[in-house]
């Protein structure tokens, strides 16, 4: 018997989750040379679903939307613009993506990536809108020590507890 993992509960009538679309997105995002890393912390208490890095230090954002609820009720998205160079919505297969063709999706600068499970393609390309100086080597630098830690954790779960 199949069963929806916990994960997997973000709309019921989706037939994909924010991780299944996290999957495709990161196959997408490696394949392009992008290392990607989930539920990323900003200053200001935000977490993108998905930042990854390019081997010029380029950073990307991607906000996963899986149901039109969220993403209609998003309105905290354009606080991640300082936080990146490119800034993507990625959405599952099939699902209705026309709004974020409208203004206040910011189509002029944002990409749209629709993903399954198993890979994903980009549908509009970002804008690139290079990041102040000082945002990027912060950003850089959070990135790489969260990332470190994740790896520790992995193979010492205890030494990374309340850090």
């Amino acid at each position: 018997m199949l069963t929806t993992p916990a994960s997997c509960v973000d709309d019921p009538e989706s037939s994909l989750c924010a991780a299944d679309v996290a999957r495709g997105v990161t196959r997408l995002l490696l394949r392009h040379e992008l290392v990607a890393m989930a539920e990323v912390p900003l200053d200001g208490g935000r977490r993108v679903d998905l930042m990854a890095l390019d081997a010029r230090g380029q950073i990307t954002i991607i906000e996963i939307k899986v149901s039109r609820a969220d993403l209609l009720g998003d309105n905290k998205w354009q606080d991640y613009l300082p936080h990146c160079d490119r800034f993507f919505w990625a959405v599952p297969a099939g699902f209705d993506h026309s709004p974020i063709a409208g203004e206040a999706f910011l189509p002029e600068r944002t990409g749209l990536i629709v993903a399954d499970r198993y890979d994903a393609a980009v549908l509009r390309e970002a804008r690139t809108e290079p990041m102040n100086t000082h945002a990027r080597k912060k950003c850089t630098l959070a990135f790489a020590r969260r990332a470190a830690r994740r790896l520790v954790a992995l193979s010492d779960p205890e030494a990374v507890q309340g850090w």
